[in-house]
């Protein structure tokens, strides 16, 4: 694996670090979506940020991170079903494709972007 200067093997990149901060400002019962956050942070795309929730996710509130549609994260539907009847995230019930997050409702996008860091 090639990292960059200074940087450990398999730490989280800046990219990473900026990601899970977004994650972790999302208050309870509300989600972005992983466009949401790509498009926040201007960089990474959707398939970025998931890779960032798949790798370092678990210590942030991985469940306010969901796909467009308001799916669940995949493999995780319900352990993330519990986090939100716990944190009273609005869902919808469709007819053909089960539960999901009420994303006119539970979307937040009052978020804002890590402020760089000094140089």
């Amino acid at each position: 694996m090639v990292t960059e200067p200074g940087r450990v093997s398999g730490a989280p990149s800046d990219f990473a670090d900026d990601v899970l901060e977004v994650v972790d400002t999302i208050p309870e019962g509300m989600v972005m979506t992983y466009g949401d956050i790509a498009e926040l942070l201007g960089r990474g795309g959707p398939r970025g940020v998931g890779t960032v929730m798949a790798r370092y996710g678990s210590d942030v509130p991985w469940w306010r991170v969901i796909r467009a549609g308001g799916y669940f994260p995949q493999g995780l539907e319900d352990e993330a079903l519990a986090h939100y009847r716990q944190e009273g995230t609005p869902l919808v019930r469709g007819q053909v494709d089960g539960r999901r997050v009420d994303l006119a409702r539970a979307r937040w996008l009052e978020a804002q972007p890590p402020v760089p860091p000094a140089s």
